[in-house]
């Protein structure tokens, strides 16, 4: 028997047109979808579908765009039986593994993102901050060039997701020079990233401080399916789950620890559950001989279906 873990996108994942098939062809997810406008206030097909006023990628948007397409692929696999025993998300995508969980219903959590979302978008307005992707170094030459860097303003590091792979974030002109002494002093491959703001750095403490007034008055519930959080990179308690969303938004994402501890735990199968394949890509380069697995549209499901029916 193969131990699966499903592990959920977070933002930067998002396209137009995302999980259409699904919406077309299985009602369950359907259903997700007609609950997030109710729930919104706002029609969440038009946004994901069609997004004619170009606000997908506004933050406010995006997390609960993708929190709807995440919870509505959930629930095409549930109608085939196919359930995890471990979940995980990179920093939005842990609000689905919350979902999934069953720590959070889904219209409470589309309501929360939403929120986040915008808190998020309100600590960056009028600030100058940018994110950049390391690609190559070891965690010695990041520690070093963030060092280096912080004459020019903030920077810290802001996601470990794989081997190679770690995003910094921070003041503009502390980023800038980052990716200048990466790519011409050390052997790391340096280029900023199309974020708004500098997600998961201290920056964002004024988000933070917001999302904790608006958890005290949300109800969570006993987990149903262990949570990996990338905050730690280890296994939440209930107990811990509001203060950890709460660090959650100004704390680096701990991805690759978090994947570890899963494999640690006996997965020898992940599935990526929403749009794109990045997290995918991480679990490969984390561990080769992991079996991985992603589900964002009718053929992908078809796809894992057949592999996971025969492995099981």
């Amino acid at each position: 028997m193969r131990k699966v873990a499903f592990i959920f996108p977070g933002q930067g994942s998002q396209y137009v047109g995302m999980a259409y098939e699904i919406y077309r062809n299985i009602q369950g997810s359907r259903e997700v979808f007609h609950r997030a406008s109710e729930v919104l206030q706002f029609n969440i097909c038009d946004l994901i579908f069609k997004d004619e006023k170009n606000v997908l990628n506004k933050t406010e948007y995006t997390q609960p765009a993708i929190l709807t397409v995440t919870i509505a692929l959930l629930r095409a696999l549930e109608g085939y039986s196919i359930v995890p025993e471990i979940v995980a998300g990179l920093s939005l995508g842990e609000y689905s593994a919350l979902v999934c969980s069953k720590v959070l219903d889904f219209e409470t959590a589309v309501a929360l993102v939403k929120k986040r979302g915008r808190f998020m978008e309100e600590a960056v307005t009028g600030k100058e901050g940018a994110m950049a992707a390391l690609l190559g170094g070891t965690i010695k030459d990041i520690d070093e060039i963030c060092s280096k860097s912080r004459h020019k303003g903030f920077i810290e590091v802001a996601n470990y997701n794989c081997p190679g792979q770690i995003v910094v974030g921070g003041d503009l002109e502390a980023i800038q020079y980052a990716v200048e002494i990466a790519n011409n002093e050390y052997k790391v491959r340096a280029k900023r990233l199309n974020v708004s703001g500098p997600f998961h750095t201290l920056l964002l403490r004024e988000a933070s401080i917001r999302l904790e007034e608006e958890l005290k008055t949300v109800k969570l519930s006993t987990q149903k399916v262990p949570i990996v959080t990338n905050v730690t990179g280890g296994f939440i308690k209930d107990e811990d789950i509001k203060s950890t969303l709460v660090k959650q938004v100004m704390s680096p994402v701990k991805w690759e620890q978090s994947v570890n501890t899963m494999i640690n735990s006996g997965v020898d199968t992940f599935l990526e559950v929403g749009p794109g394949r990045t997290l995918s890509s991480f679990v490969k380069k984390i561990n080769r001989e992991a079996l991985v697995l992603n589900i964002e549209d009718m053929k992908s499901l078809e796809k894992t279906l057949q592999v996971l029916n025969k492995k099981l």
